[in-house]
């Protein structure tokens, strides 16, 4: 009888265990990326992050700039190591992670993706298992390249959500339609959020917007939702030079009040999630480049 209850007790703490695990919430993967360079897409993915980190989240962003990531230089760091040295020369993750304000994480990616053809399985099982460092994560930010490219094209397959940015100039919303054009014909996804950068004022945002969606919507029959807009403003600019986040240096500014509300609406949208843990995500990229 003890044996019994023993065993039964048992199978009831395994029980409560798989419950959890199952319960268990991946991070929300979201992709941020843009049509051409030059729109302010990683200062929005830095910011962004930053303001998130500040409302209680856990932020990781994912520089998947392979080669031209930049994320560490607008947080004021360079960094020495990246996803690279992790493969390759058997570095931790916590050795390249890179804290930024408010404990905000980055992972350089460098030109880890790039050599992706030269990982042996044993590197790749070793580089997926070091992952568990970086399980506890709420938001996933991936700041890819701009443009239509297989490396673009393939973070956004391995994320739940896309971002695009882009400015009123109609070669950004040019560049803009050819991404998601692209997104379309390969299937990759049917939504996506907008946010429009360098607007002179609110009606011009709105009006680039509509505008924009109604092209999209006629002819690639995507969904777009808006998510805001970030006016031009001087205070953005110095916060660059100056390698300073504008939501750190000038919480007061135009651009960065427009900022944390992109992240509080974004907080507030609700999305279907698969519970890709950050381990599911390297998974597919690796299943992708490779």
């Amino acid at each position: 009888m003890l044996d019994q209850a023993a065993n039964l007790r048992k199978l009831i703490e395994q029980r409560q265990e798989n419950k959890a695990e199952k319960v268990k919430k991946g991070p929300r993967i979201i992709t941020i990326t843009s049509g051409k360079g030059g729109v302010g897409k990683s200062n929005l993915v830095v910011n962004l992050g930053i303001s998130l980190q500040k409302q209680g989240f856990k932020v990781m962003i994912f520089d998947a700039d392979v080669g031209m990531g930049n994320d560490d230089v607008l947080m004021g760091h360079i960094t020495k190591y990246d996803i690279y040295d992790v493969i390759f020369k058997d570095m931790k993750i916590s050795e390249v992670l890179v804290e930024g304000p408010f404990g905000i994480k980055l992972l350089p990616g460098g030109n880890g993706f790039s050599k992706i053809d030269e990982i042996s399985d044993s590197q790749r099982e070793e580089f997926i298992t070091k992952l568990r460092e970086i399980e506890d994560v709420d938001f996933l930010l991936m700041d890819t390249g701009a443009g239509v490219n297989r490396d673009v094209l393939a973070f956004v397959a391995c994320s739940e959500e896309l971002i695009l940015i882009t400015t009123p100039e109609p070669t950004s919303l040019t560049d803009a339609y050819s991404l998601l054009k692209a997104v379309r014909h390969f299937k990759l996804k049917d939504t996506a959020y907008v946010v429009i950068n360098k607007s002179f004022n609110l009606k011009e945002s709105i009006s680039t917007y509509e505008r924009f969606k109604s092209t999209v919507s006629r002819f690639l029959n995507m969904e777009l939702s808006y998510l805001g807009d970030i006016p031009e403003d001087r205070k953005l600019t110095e916060a660059v030079r100056k390698q300073d986040p504008v939501v750190i240096s000038a919480p007061y500014s135009e651009s960065a009040r427009a900022i944390e509300k992109i992240a509080e609406k974004l907080v507030g949208t609700s999305v279907y999630k698969d519970n890709v843990s950050v381990k599911g995500l390297f998974k597919k990229i690796f299943a992708i480049f490779s």
